[in-house]
């Protein structure tokens, strides 16, 4: 009996020890496991810290500040000289601009439809450049699908700029030339619009800089689609031609309506 109760605490003198072995185990693997929370922590922080500075710089990535302004600062200096040539257009077009002063209340809004059209579908193409969406096997369908909604976009808004002019009473001739025009810039915004930043990243240039540089190109192709279509109707035998249409269409009703009010005079004399 005394070496069964011999042989029997020795079993439980092992079993401890192999307890106590699996605690210590245990116990230095929450030691590696705080080591490596530890780790994910300081890597963490020093992404935080890595975008802070990047913030407080106001760069994307390792871009110095003074490149970046220096980049951006000379696309757009250029884009203003660039401007200045629809200063030249309006100067060249001023006795057409004068005699027709209701175009020139409309050019802010023509000019910044075609901006505005432009730079919907430039945003298109720089998020799709930026996602992965557009490349070479896409471009193609995407092109056709923007070409579509050009034509699209430009019968809406010129309907638009159709029903604002009737509104403010604008006169028939000067009507056909702000929807003309205003058709032919949506649909060259939006067509230039997909292109544009499609040849920027081509060239190796950034197509980010495309959204601001059809604002530039708009305004001076709007101002030139505007003058050149209100020239061709309102300098011409066009324009006597709608006026003299419509006027004549008019006096038409005119005359139906007075001969009607006339007929039901006589009716009730006869009565």
């Amino acid at each position: 009996d005394g070496g069964g109760s011999s042989s029997s605490g020795k079993t439980s003198k092992a079993k401890l020890s192999d307890e106590e072995a699996d605690d210590d185990s245990h116990i230095d693997n929450g030691g590696g496991s705080n080591e490596h929370d530890s780790f994910v922590d300081g890597g963490m922080s020093s992404d935080r810290a890595s975008a802070t500075r990047d913030l407080g710089n106001g760069v994307d990535g390792d871009t110095p500040f003074r490149d970046v302004v220096k980049d951006r600062a000379s696309w757009l200096v250029g884009l203003l000289v660039l401007q200045s040539c629809s200063s030249f257009i309006l100067a060249r077009n001023e006795a057409l601009l004068e005699s027709h002063l209701v175009i020139v209340q409309f050019l802010t809004m023509l000019v910044g439809a075609g901006g505005n059209a432009g730079n919907q579908a430039s945003v298109r193409v720089i998020r799709g450049l930026a996602v992965g969406t557009l490349n070479d096997r896409t471009v193609k369908a995407f092109l056709w699908t923007e070409a579509k909604m050009g034509l699209a976009l430009s019968a809406i808004l010129g309907l638009a700029g159709l029903i604002r002019a009737s509104v403010f009473m604008v006169p028939v001739a000067e009507t056909v030339a702000i929807t003309t025009s205003l058709y032919m810039i949506v649909i060259s915004s939006v067509c230039i619009g997909a292109l544009l930043p499609l040849a920027m990243n081509r060239c190796g240039l950034d197509p980010a800089h495309s959204s601001t540089t059809i604002q530039v190109l708009m305004d001076i192709l709007g101002v030139s689609t505007t003058v050149w279509v209100s020239g061709a109707i309102l300098n011409t035998s066009i324009g006597p031609a709608l006026t003299a249409l419509f006027h004549h269409g008019a006096a038409v009703g005119e005359d139906d309506v007075a001969g009607a009010a006339t007929d039901d005079l006589l009716l009730d004399g006869a009565e």
